[in-house]
């Protein structure tokens, strides 16, 4: 344990010394100012570069990699889309006594960033940081909508269509008209396809590229979420998801 800690912490000192340094610098540099031997810093450096966190000039001098800034804004966005939505999924779960959430894609997988309950004392169905199968989430059904044809192609390859319910899809050819039809009317419903007695409405996040980065959903149980308010859910689920897209630079 106390050696993997070790590796752990010298990589951190490759990447900082990479980010104070102006220009690329080759394996005797790092050697010497990390004081690592340079095999150690040759192993190490090869694992990053394979990993996309340092790269490498054609005359084999190393610098700070895509992967690094792409995590950084992946962050940055992420922390600018949480406080421009919190305002919105506090009024959808005030206004329509629904629990309302905040999740962004990965892989297969919804991945739940923030959440309003409306009856926090009660038991939760979703927590923030928590991963729900994307195929059976309405939030997933949005963000899977959103994918280009050989996309969606990569992440069913992902995707085991279990049945977690009588009502989830779990034929592939249902799910890819389901998803034609999400994105024809700009929301979708899970409607008890993941949990039984269970209801969800959600509509897509737009960056300003006009690329699908998140979506946003209100729940409550099936008894709840019916007739017109489920009309009203909708509308309401569409409109905040169009002005927190609005804010995140989308153009209509």
């Amino acid at each position: 344990m106390e050696d993997n800690v070790r590796v752990v912490d010298r990589v951190f000192d490759i990447l900082e010394l990479l980010s104070i340094e102006s220009s690329p610098v080759g394996i005797s540099h790092i050697s010497r100012m990390t004081g690592m031997s340079k095999s150690t810093v040759h192993r190490l450096v090869n694992s990053m570069y394979a990993r996309s966190y340092v790269a490498r000039t054609k005359d084999g001098r190393y610098f700070l990699g895509y992967k690094i800034v792409e995590l950084a804004g992946t962050h940055i966005d992420n922390l600018e889309l949480v406080t421009e939505a919190k305002p919105f999924l506090s009024q959808i779960s005030r206004e329509l006594e629904l629990n309302a959430h905040l999740g962004i894609l990965d892989k297969a997988e919804v991945v739940y960033i923030e959440k309003m309950d409306v009856h926090p004392n009660i038991q939760k169905y979703t927590q923030i940081g928590q991963r729900s199968p994307a195929y059976c989430s309405s939030m997933g059904k949005c963000l899977l909508s959103g994918l280009s044809q050989s996309e969606l192609k990569e992440v069913l390859e992902y995707i085991e269509l279990k049945r977690y319910t009588k009502k989830t899809i779990t034929d592939q050819a249902e799910l890819i008209k389901e998803l034609r039809e999400v994105r024809r009317r700009g929301w979708a419903i899970d409607d008890g396809e993941y949990q039984e007695n269970h209801r969800c409405i959600g509509a897509t996040i737009y960056d300003f590229r006009g690329v699908p980065i998140a979506a946003i959903s209100a729940s409550g149980s099936a008894d709840s979420l019916t007739g017109e308010i489920l009309d009203r859910t909708v509308t309401a689920v569409c409109s905040a998801a169009r002005e927190i897209s609005l804010r995140m630079g989308y153009i209509v």
